[in-house]
């Protein structure tokens, strides 16, 4: 393969992972990933790099857009942020002494049970007439635009939140993961916050924990500028494409859509368990 039909196929593969990674605020490795490994045999530590690069690029990229447009609420994502840290202190620290066979297994049914709650919420018929002590102090309620006006929500079970989240940050120390997928099961099923303001405030926090993870592999030299310059102009491109459809989208097909990938992350996730290579 020339290097400008790699590079023409890379940035397509990538235009999709920043579309779909800015939709479900999953970030673009779940696809960058896969793609780099198995289609082009790239290796993994490049290919994570890789990854991080397109996470990095698909939360600047939609930051500025769901901000100003009101989706995104910064002062959860600064709060939980603080318990996926300690989590991932932790999970650096036990990582001797941790199973990681049974950690994948428990994370990739977690995923599963996750997608059922996802596509099974209807968060159109819920109604909230207050928010959780902690919310109240933390001054974390917020609005976001639905059908050309501003609607208010209430935030639930903080303290479920920063279990979950600080579970999260566990499990990306451990297995190397991404945590997203944790990030907005937290925001979606504890905080009970409507699903557009839990993946845009999902994609805001996941470029903070990429940014640290990106220097390190920086510094061992697995961030290829070949590999990684078409993997952020196609993450961009398609992260700004996302951040207008998004607006335009029913809840329901985001969940649907976020339902899927997660189901295929726990599949990955078995797979790897069983062929013992984690």
């Amino acid at each position: 393969m020339t290097i400008l039909a790699f590079s023409a196929l890379l940035l397509f593969f990538s235009f999709l992972a920043g579309l779909v990674g800015s939709l479900t605020g999953l970030g673009g490795g779940v696809i960058i990933i896969p793609v780099l490994v198995l289609l082009f045999h790239v290796n993994i530590h490049y290919a994570m790099g890789a990854s991080l690069i397109s996470v990095i690029a698909t939360s600047s990229g939609t930051a500025a857009a769901y901000l100003r447009e009101g989706y995104t609420n910064v002062r959860i994502g600064m709060f939980l942020e603080t318990a996926a840290v300690i989590g991932a202190v932790t999970g650096a620290l036990l990582i001797a002494v941790v199973s990681k066979t049974f950690l994948s297994v428990l994370f990739s049914f977690l995923l599963f049970f996750s997608a059922y709650m996802t596509s099974k919420r209807r968060e159109e018929h819920e109604q909230y007439t207050q928010s959780h002590p902690w919310a109240v102090a933390l001054k974390l309620d917020g609005t976001y635009p639905e059908k050309q006006q501003l609607v208010n929500y209430h935030v639930q079970n903080v303290p479920l939140a920063l279990l979950i989240m600080g579970f999260a940050g566990l499990i990306a120390g451990l297995l190397g993961v991404g945590s997203g997928t944790l990030k907005v099961l937290a925001m979606d099923q504890a905080l009970r916050l409507p699903y557009k303001v839990a993946t845009t405030t999902s994609n805001f926090m996941i470029g903070i924990t990429a940014a640290v993870s990106a220097g390190i592999y920086f510094s061992h030299g697995y961030i290829n500028p070949a590999i990684a310059f078409p993997v952020m102009l196609g993450v961009i491109a398609g992260a700004f494409s996302g951040a207008r459809i998004l607006p335009k989208l029913h809840n329901r097909v985001l969940r649907l859509l976020f339902s899927i990938i997660i189901c295929i992350i726990g599949l990955q996730m078995l797979y790897k368990a069983a062929a013992g290579t984690l």
